[in-house]
Parts: C-alpha cells; structure tokens; sequence
C-alpha cells in the first residue's frame, strides 16, 4: 500500500491502483494516523483533532466506527490492509514501511543525498525527493491545526531540498534552465539567501551580469527595511565577486565515474605514485600482472588522485563483462568494447552518419566524441578482450591528442606508445623474522587491517605474527587471497588458518601443474574457502555468478532461490558469504570478483544445474524488462530509467543468449520491452541491431518490423534492399501495411517527420491517434498529439500547433512522464518563438532543458539549447546566443549527435557573418552541407546553410556566387515545407537580384517571402534581418517608383500559393 501526503491525501495499492478512503472523517483519521510517522496516537488526541471543540456523545466508540471504516477501505483495496491500522495502546498507530509513505521516503531521499560526495549523485537524489511534491502537504487538510506543524515542517525541508538541488546543479554547470524557476523562488521568498545566491550565480553564469548585481541590492535592501540586517557574508562576497567578474565564479568540478573506494589501499604508495608519473608522461599505460594481484585498485587510486589534471574527466569502463564466465561461446568485437566505453561516457550510440549516409561505425564515433576532449579513460580487465581492446585503444589515441589511456590486463596490449607497470604481489616476510619487521611487511599490514575489520582487533605478538607470516608467505602475497582467508579469522583464529592453509598446500603441491604459480596459490584459496561453504551458500553463491555486472537483493532473491533455497533466506546467505569476503557488496550490488565467478561457473557445470540456473537467471531479467516497460511511461521513470541503467550488462547477455540459442520468442520479447529504454536513452544502434535479430529469427510482426524501420530511419541505416533512408523511406508506409500496435506505427511515423517524409509521417500519426483514442491509452494519445504540433508547426498552423502541445502536455503531467513533458514543452516553446512571444519561449525552452538535463537525456540537451540561442539571437543578444549554441555544438559532438550540431553550427555561422567574422561562418557552413549533402535528411537544414551561404557572398560582393546558392536554397526550402524557411530563402534572393539591378524580381519576391510569413502566425524576421529587407525593399522601392514595386509586390504575394505547390520557380522571376 502507499499513501501520498506531499499534495492531497491519495492512498493506492503497491501497482498504482487507486485507493477510495471515503467519508471526510475517516481521510482526517488517516491524514492524523500518517502524520506521526508510525508512532501510536492516543484516543483523546485523536478525538480532539477530529471534532475539536464538539465532539460526537460517545466519542470513543464514533472514533472506533470510523477506525473500522479506514480499515475496511485499505482490506478491499489489498488484502492484509487493514491490519496497517493497529491498536497500541494509548492509542492507534499505522504501521507501515518508511518506503510506503512519500513524506518518509523524501526525508530518505534527501539524507541520502546528504551524505554523498558525488554532485551527480547528490543532484538526482535531490530530483527524485523533490519530484514527489505534487502541491503543498496535506493540501486538502491544510486548514486542521493539528496539522499545522507537521505542514509547516514539511514545507521548510522542501525549500532546503530546493535550495540544495539549485545549488548542486550549478555545481554541475546546469544554470540555464535554473533561471526562471530561481526567479519564481526568489520572488516568493525573497529574503531566503540561498535562493537568492543561487540566482545570482545563474544570472551570472548566464551573461546577465547587471541582473545579477541588482538582485543583490534588492536583498540588501529588503533585509534592512523589514529585519534591519545586512546580508550574510557568503552572500556579500559573491556579490564582491560578481562586481571583479571573478574567473572562480565559473563551473570547477571534477567529472567522471570513478567508484568510492569502501576500504583504505594498503602497501601500495610507492605504485601510485610511480603510475602518477608514468601517466603524466606517456599516454597509454597498461597495469599487468596476476589475478587478484590488485590491478583494479591500483589503477582506481592513481587515476582518482590525477583527477584534477584532467578537464574532461576520468572514466573507468569496466570490460570484465565482455568475457564473463557466464557468457560462454561469446567472442566480443572492437564495437562492443567502444559499447562500454560510450556507456561509461554518457554518449548516445548511433547518430553520426558516414559516407552516403550510412552509419559510422560505433568506434569512430567514440573517436569523434572523444576527439576534443582532454580525458583519462581507465580500460579495466582487458586481458579476455585483447585483441579488440587494443584496436578500439589505437583508434582513440590516433584521434584524441589530449586522452590518457590506463589499461588493467594480465598480458600487454601491444600496440605502439604502451608502457609497462608490472604489479607485483605484495611484500611478505622473512620466516622467522622479528614480529617488529613482520608487522611492517606490507602483506602483513593488508591482512591485519581485513582480520580486524571482520573479527575486531588482531595484536602481533610473537605467537600471531609468525602465524600471520605463514599466511602470508603461503598466499604469495596475492591481495585477493589474503582477504579471504582474513575473513577466516573470526571463526577459526589466525593459528588454525594458517595450520589449514599449509596443509591443504603441502597436498596441492603435485597437482595443477600447467597453471602459473600464483594462479594455483588463488584456485588453492577459493577451493578451501568453497569447502568451508555449506550447501544453500554454495547455490546462492554459484548462482550470483552469472550476473556479469553484480545484481541487487530482490535479483538474487529471484535467481538464487531453489526448492533447497526458500527466497527469504537469500538475504541471511548473501551477508554470510559477504562476511566471508567472497561477495563483495558496492552500494545495493553484490558482485563476485573475476577469479571466484570464473570458479563460481565452473562448479555449476560440474554439477549439472547450470542451463536451470540460466533459465532462471533469464527469466527473471526478461521480466524486470517487461515491468519497466510500462513503468517508464510515468511517475516511475526516472527511477526505472536508472535501474535498467545498473542492469545493462545483464539485460545485454541474456538478450545474447537467446540471440545464440535461437530462441526469437525470448528475443523478441527484451526487445519489444526494451526499446523505450533504449530510444530514451539514445542507445539507438544497439535498438536497431535487437529488432534486426527479431526479424531474422522469424519472431517478428508488422510491429517489430516498423520498429526496425524506424530506428533505420533514426541511425541512418538501409531499411531494406541495400536502400538508405533517403531515398527508401517514402515506400514504407504500403511496404508495412497495416501495423497493428499503434505505438510502433507512431515512432515509424515520428521518425518520418525526422527525415522530411511529412505526408507519410503525419498519415501514420493520425492513423495512430485514432487507434490511441479508441483503445483509451492516454500515453499514446499525448504522443501523437505532440509529433502533430511537429507538423502543424511546420506548416505554420501555429494555433493548432499549441492545441495540440498543450493537449499533450497536460497528458503527460497527469501521468507524470517527464520525458513527455520536455517534449511538449519544446513545441510550445518553438510555436512561442516562431510567434515573436521571445520571453515565453525562453522560459519554455528553460523548463524543457532542465528536464533532460535532470533526468539525463542527453541526445535532447542540443536541441534544447539551441532553442534556446534561437531566441536570444532573435532578441539580438548575440554574446548569450553564441555561448548557447557553442555549448550545444560541443555536447552534440560529444554525444554524436549529428543533426542537433549542424543546428549549433547554422546558428554560430549566423552569429559569425552578423559581427563580420565571414570566414568562421564560412567555415561551419561548409561543414553542414557537406553533411547534408551526404545524408539527405531535413531539407530545411541544407536550406538554411546554402540561405547563409548566399548572405556571405552578398556581403563579400560576389552577387553570382550569392545568386546561385539563394536560388538552391529556394527550391530546398520548397521541399522542406516550413514558410519562415522559405521567406528567408526568398528574402536573400531578393536582396541579391536588387544589388545586381534586377529589381522587378526583387520585388516579386519581397511579396511571395511576406506572403510565406504571412501564410502563418509567425512573427517579422528577428531585427538584424528585418534591418537588411528594409534596405532591400527601400532599394527595389526607390528604383521602380512606388506604384510599379507596389503592383509586382502584389503580384509575387499572389505567386506563393502556386509557387510553394511545386510550381517552378521560374514562375516568381
């Protein structure tokens, strides 16, 4: 049962069902009862809170009718509920767990957040406690006044998760979309500083320097006329701050992904140190030696602590689940390892085009990505992925000057510029040695420091420390090993661990010759520590071993129980195998370490139970895709979005299974459930390779195949017959027929609307509607709406185009899918901007941004942000522009984002030609037609490129140069559809055949581009082009006289109908 108390009371079941508490007496019972947090409430308070002043005649026999009434309302909801309400003298109480009630799961949230170093972390925490709110506390009692309290202290931890949110995000460099929602809180709280600091800074940050400062003064005057104080320190000095343009007030923050060591590194100063110097002097080191020898460690601890030389981060991307035990038959390729490493980075992994449109290989566009940046990446356990690791490695350091590769691998890479680290075991003590230099042998020191944390305090004294020696010198000083049989020490004590480990030696001595020494030292440990394992912590521990990337509670739960194995005894097992150090536990993962899985696999086989447990393992993951499927559509999907996230390399190997066991119904089945996940996430290529798989496997529908289609179209990929999407799309909707899942017929159709099919999208997504709305599926319904406001826009039907949006938006807040609102928000925003309403647009385009930032879409960020230059261009600030769309250009080419960086470069082009910079302009504009050239998509792109390309020429005086590209522009941008594309072809056009005295046509065509922005709500072209057609028009003007420019004005005007339908062009000239 959860019960919601930020905003009115609602109460649901566990699948969201709603909850009907009926009787406004009974609610107030049930608002009393949340309020106290599980703490029993007396009969007279409860009493008193109810009736106040007038209470019923027999008051606490009324107070036990309506007890008997909550509790029937939660028993019919969900059987069980009505023991939630409990009798505990004096009084009643509601037990529930802390995650039932969303007030005690922000005070969670928010603690969590707290207590974590990471400000990525700290910020989506904070997101998530913030994103329960859905009004003020107990909205519907705020009136009570026994609740005035509990309100009132709700409201103040939710002001400092704001303040606290704002300012970890602009730790993180996300002020944009801060401002509006910071302007909203300072001007209902005006004298909360932090509110207020934070706003400064956004302004600051975002060139708005003189509203900065003001806000300050406004502060500073309010505080002194309605508290007479002054402002706090902090808050005068970043004002002192902002006055001298302090280069601190910029973003310094550390990036990457590096974990949080749980136990100090011991015995291997000397290591890092020397790695810190080798990495500051070469580009690719490589860490080899032994497993279990602590390569891993070692490579985190240098990387972590040259952290700050590197601008764009240090990332480890871990490769172990490439070549898992569990993956058997698996042989990974150069593209799986550049997979890991674009997930590590954040990068979406298939948007950049090749050659004739094609998609560019997943590893050139890492290199792309990585091309610019100034990065450490830590490549962790190579030596099962060699051959490929080294290639992707070779490639990226090719193309990448300011990257350091840090490679961890039992064997060399090979490749050219490698350097060599040998990590050796650690140092082990003389026998009979003096307790005093034992103690200092770094082994010693290692399995003291793991004894003692498992078994309290472990003293060296002439009898232990030659004990301990023994281990040590047994175990090789193999860090790995000394862990394990540390975890020994409590339940056998050091002398018979050390008695144990030399016997089982002594017998191991003739045995598993062909393996190196100090792997048999590790095989010879894991074996004792198995034998040592009763029978349900050898299944639950076998059974672990086919996570590749570790799992959480409820996984192991659902996968290591068995008929031998009740479900509620895993957790008991996990912490006794954890204990014993053979699991380790990284936050709410449990893992095993390489060497035990590789063991761990080994005895499942042996044993017979290995296919069984696969399919156990398969089945669980199969359906935790299915229910985050429907999950991700509302309320829930930042949270699912981030736990299919963790469950990448679990989802991606069984998906491979069943891809090599030929089973299509399991394929299609993570497909199908997946591909929301992926397309939000912009892992785009690998949804297109699944639904490929699908439909060679013969499992596939019209469904499936339209979803294959569409991620064609998206990634650039031939759809069918050796076609491109350029030139192949436009048979698809007869191709297809009817499709059956109107969700799979709406991304066809959306994904249409992307490559300038806008007659076959726009008939797919009605067509899709129409099913939405018969079927009452309220997501699909918002969808379609929304790719409609695509295309009303386009055409220029603004008002419908905000019908639509809006219709949409509220859709998706009702059911609280964030991505659905970024999304309707950005049409809003683009119908705002198209209709000169600049401060609404800015603001929309604010909101929509700071939801894919927050919830981390990143292939989305682009776009948003050059809305967002879009409209300060228009406003003619072209410095706040410039940095907009510069920002843009870099995220999309680190994301690879193709389309949304010949956006930015349009825009810098403009930006440059406008402050005389003509051969940067030049520049950027090469560049997106070379691409469009290529790629064929979005006519309106190459339009609005070959649009400023003529404006250059015209300013440089080449009007043939500037005649040619306007008039290529002009029959693209005819293709392209979009009127405000169009007036502006037309408009350069004219401006170009005035300046070489052609003025009739000129005026022709000054009538059809007013007609094209006429034909729309859109407003008069922003004021550097408004300045350059009235000159135009005053030329063309002055050289016929007014009646005779009058009349052909006229005339283009009545042209456009017929010219924008395909007439020739030569019909306007």
């Amino acid at each position: 049962m959860r019960f919601r108390v930020l905003g009115p009371l609602e109460v649901s079941t566990d699948d969201g069902t709603p909850v009907k508490v009926p009787e406004v007496k009974v609610r107030l019972l049930l608002a009393d009862l949340l309020s106290h947090d599980g703490r029993s409430v007396p009969v007279d308070r409860l009493v008193e809170d109810l009736w106040g002043a007038a209470p019923p005649r027999d008051p606490a026999a009324v107070l036990r009718t309506k007890v008997a009434q909550l509790r029937r309302a939660l028993e019919s909801a969900e059987r069980g509920g009505r023991d939630l309400v409990v009798w505990q003298p004096p009084g009643y109480a509601l037990r529930v767990e802390a995650d039932a009630v969303d007030a005690r799961r922000f005070g969670v949230l928010t603690g969590r957040a707290r207590a974590v170093a990471d400000p990525a972390v700290r910020a989506v925490l904070l997101a998530d406690a913030l994103a329960l709110w859905r009004g003020e506390a107990y909205a519907d009692f705020a009136g009570e006044t026994f609740l005035q309290g509990t309100i009132t202290r709700l409201g103040e931890q939710r002001l400092s998760a704001m303040e606290e949110h704002a300012e970890v995000e602009l730790a993180l460099g996300r002020h944009e979309h801060l401002l509006g929602d910071l302007a909203e809180r300072v001007r209902r709280h005006p004298l909360r500083e932090r509110f207020r600091t934070a706003y400064m800074q956004a302004l600051y940050r975002s060139g708005r320097q003189n509203e900065a400062l003001e806000t300050y003064h406004d502060l500073r005057e309010r505080l002194a006329g309605e508290l007479g104080l002054d402002p706090s320190p902090e808050s005068a000095a970043l004002y002192q701050a902002i006055l001298r343009q302090d280069t601190g007030l910029g973003v310094a923050r550390l990036r990457g992904n590096l974990p949080v060591p749980v136990t100090e590194l011991i015995g291997r100063e000397a290591a890092v140190a020397r790695l810190e110097r080798l990495l500051s002097a070469n580009r690719l080191v490589t860490l080899t030696g032994a497993g279990g020898v602590g390569k891993t460690r070692l490579a985190v601890a240098a990387a972590d602590r040259l952290a700050r030389s590197f601008a764009d981060g240090v990332w480890l991307v871990e490769l172990a689940a490439l070549d898992h035990p569990a993956r058997a038959g698996a042989r990974a390729t150069p593209a799986d390892v550049a997979t890991l490493i674009a997930a590590a980075l954040g990068l979406a992994d298939a948007t950049v085009p090749g050659p004739r449109g094609h998609p560019a290989p997943i590893v050139e566009r890492v290199a792309a990505a990585v091309r610019e940046r100034r990065m450490l990446l830590v490549l962790d356990n190579c030596e099962h992925v060699v051959e490929p690791a080294a290639e992707v490695a070779a490639r990226l350091l090719a193309g990448a000057p300011g990257l350091r590769l840090l490679a961890t691998s039992r064997e060399p890479l090979g490749i050219a510029g490698e350097h060599l680290q040998v990590v050796a075991p650690l140092e082990v003590p003389a026998a009979g040695a003096d307790p005093a230099l034992v103690a200092r042998a770094d082994a010693v020191r290692l399995f003291v420091a793991r004894a003692a944390a498992a078994a309290g305090e472990l003293v060296l004294d002439a009898r232990t420390a030659e004990a301990v020696g023994v281990i040590c010198r047994r175990l090789d000083g193999i860090p790995l090993a000394l862990e394990l049989a540390a975890a020994r020490v409590r339940s056998l004590g050091v002398a018979e661990v050390a008695r144990r480990l030399d016997a089982r030696f002594r017998l191991l001595t003739g045995g598993r010759r062909d393996a190196p020494a100090r792997q048999r030292t590790l095989r010879a440990v894991i074996d004792w520590s198995w034998e040592l394992l009763a029978g349900p912590e050898r299944v639950v521990l076998c059974r672990l071993a086919l996570h590749p990337d570790g799992c959480t509670l409820d996984a192991a739960e659902s996968v290591c129980a068995t008929s031998g194995v009740p479900r509620d005894d895993v957790a008991d097992l996990l912490a006794g195998l954890v204990d014993r150090s053979l699991v380790a536990v990284t936050g709410d993962r449990y893992r095993l370490a390489d060497s035990v899985a590789a063991y761990c696999v080994e005895r499942l086989a042996e044993s017979g139970e290995l296919a069984t447990a696969r399919r156990r393992h398969h089945d669980h993951y199969a359906g935790l895709a299915e229910r985050a499927g429907s999950l991700l559509r509302g309320p829930g999907q930042r949270r699912w979005l981030r736990l299919l996230d963790a469950e990448t390399a679990n989802l991606r190997g069984v998906f491979d299974d069943a891809v090599r066991a030929g089973d299509g119904p399991l394929v299609r089945r993570l497909a199908t459930a997946l591909s929301w996940y992926w397309l939000l996430r912009g892992r785009l290529e690998e949804a297109h390779r699944a639904f490929t798989r699908v439909l060679s496997l013969g499992a596939g529908d019209p469904g499936s195949a339209a979803w294959c289609s569409a991620l064609a179209l998206i990634t650039g990929q031939a759809i069918g017959g050796g076609r491109a999407p350029a030139t192949g799309h436009g048979l698809l909707a007869t191709e297809l027929g009817e499709i059956d899942d109107p969700r799979a017929g709406w991304i066809l159709g959306s994904s249409l609307f992307g490559v300038g099919d806008l007659p076959g999208s726009e008939r797919l997504t009605r067509r899709a509607l129409a099913a939405f709305e018969a079927r009452g599926d309220v997501w699909g319904t918002a969808a379609a709406l929304n790719t409609l406001a695509w295309h009303a826009t386009a055409r220029g039907a603004i008002a419908a185009a905000e019908r639509d949006a809006e219709r949409s938006l509220a859709a998706f807040t009702e059911l609280g899918d964030a991505w659905g609102q970024m999304m309707a928000l950005e049409s809003l925003a683009g119908a705002a901007e198209a209709t000169g309403r600049y401060e609404r647009a800015a603001s929309l385009f604010r909101r929509s941004l700071g939801i894919a930032e927050q919830l981390g879409f990143g292939i989305e960020i682009p776009f948003k942000l050059c809305g967002l230059a879009e409209v300060h261009l228009a406003t003619g600030e072209h410095h706040t522009a410039e940095r907009l769309y510069e920002r843009a250009r870099r995220l999309a080419a680190e994301q690879s984002v193709r389309s949304a960086e010949t956006y930015a470069l349009i825009g810098l082009a403009r930006i440059a030609r406008l402050t005389d910079r003509l051969d940067i302009a030049e520049a950027h504009l090469g560049v997106v037609l070379e691409w469009h050239r290529e790629h064929g998509h979005e006519p309106n792109v190459g339009a609005a490129a070959l649009t400023e390309l003529g404006l250059l020429a015209h300013r440089r005086g080449d009007a043939g140069q500037a005649r040619a590209r306007h008039e290529e522009a002009c029959r693209i941008s005819r293709d392209g559809g979009d009127p405000r594309t169009v007036a502006r072809a037309l408009e350069g056009l004219a401006g170009t055949l005035a300046l070489m005295g052609e003025h009739v046509p000129a005026a022709r065509l000054l009538g059809t581009a007013a007609a094209a922005r006429t034909s729309t709500a859109a407003a008069a072209p922003p004021l550097a082009e408004r300045l350059a057609v009235d000159e135009t028009t005053a030329v063309v003007r002055d050289a016929l006289g007014p009646g005779p420019y009058a009349a052909e004005y006229e005339r283009g005007g009545a042209d456009y109908a017929t010219w924008a339908s395909g007439a020739p062009e030569g019909a306007l000239t």
